[in-house]
């Protein structure tokens, strides 16, 4: 046999003996290639068994296979009830607009009467924005619910105090739901210094709607509108829209006609 080729035939282990004549068969003969798994004793002839081991290969290792999902199949019902939805509010949206530019056509915008509203304050009375005629006038709605409103009423009890002598009057138009008892308890733990009125649902159209709390709009001596501050802004902001208000020379009687009171 050559170097480096690898025999066919199958050697028995030194330790095994012969069965039949009990001679050792460390030294052995071999089978033929056709036979390699028997050997033979040299002595007796006897064919022998070659020893076992408790050697196994292990097996190869197979990769999973994953299972085949089937794609999933749209419902179409589930697609026609989206698409209702989005028609009906698209429809509805449409609607919406129409009506409110119908029910406001003077607007309210920059150089604009202010709406005139009587509403009731937390004490029973009544507030008239026609009343405060010759003044400066904020009208803050806000409501309990409201962070951003959380933020901004500090600001305007300190805006109140320093500008009330010079003729600035805040009032605050709460627009929820809340009874007047949690209304007023806010009020107090904020320290609100100016009039809180109990807001109404034909007031907050009559000035646009309130699309966002807080909204503020700033009317100056002659009753019209001369800033608004949608959402929170800084308090530099509210004062320097204030300052336009005050800074405006009262005139005659220029509110909407029309008197928002209650209903």
């Amino acid at each position: 046999m050559l170097m480096g080729e690898q025999s066919n035939e199958t050697k028995v282990e030194s330790t095994q003996w012969c069965p039949k004549c009990g001679a050792s068969l460390e030294n052995a003969g071999t089978a033929p290639e056709l036979d390699p798994g028997a050997a033979t004793c040299e002595v007796c002839g006897r064919p022998v068994v070659p020893l076992q081991t408790n050697y196994s290969p292990e097996p190869s290792a197979v990769p999973p296979v994953e299972p085949t999902v089937p794609p999933r199949r749209r419902n179409p019902l589930a697609l026609v009830v989206v698409a209702l939805v989005a028609a009906g509010m698209l429809y509805f949206g449409f609607h919406t607009a129409r009506r409110s530019g119908t029910d406001h056509p003077l607007g309210v915008g920059y150089g604009t009467p202010a709406p005139d509203f009587t509403l009731e304050t937390l004490d029973g009375k009544s507030v008239s924005l026609s009343s405060l005629r010759g003044k400066a006038v904020v009208v803050n709605f806000w409501a309990t619910w409201c962070g951003p409103c959380k933020i901004e009423t500090p600001w305007l009890v300190e805006l109140q105090n320093q500008y009330g002598a010079q003729g600035l009057q805040i009032v605050g138009v709460a627009m929820d739901d809340s009874g007047k008892d949690e209304i007023a308890r806010f009020a107090k733990d904020m320290g609100m210094n100016y009039p809180v009125v109990l807001g109404k649902e034909a007031v907050g159209d009559a000035y646009g709607g309130v699309p966002a709390l807080p909204e503020s709009f700033f009317i100056g001596r002659d009753g019209k509108i001369v800033d608004k501050i949608m959402g929170l802004e800084g308090r530099s902001e509210i004062e320097d829209a204030i300052k336009k208000a005050l800074n405006t020379q009262a005139g005659s009687p220029a509110t909407v006609s029309a008197l928002i009171g209650p209903r």
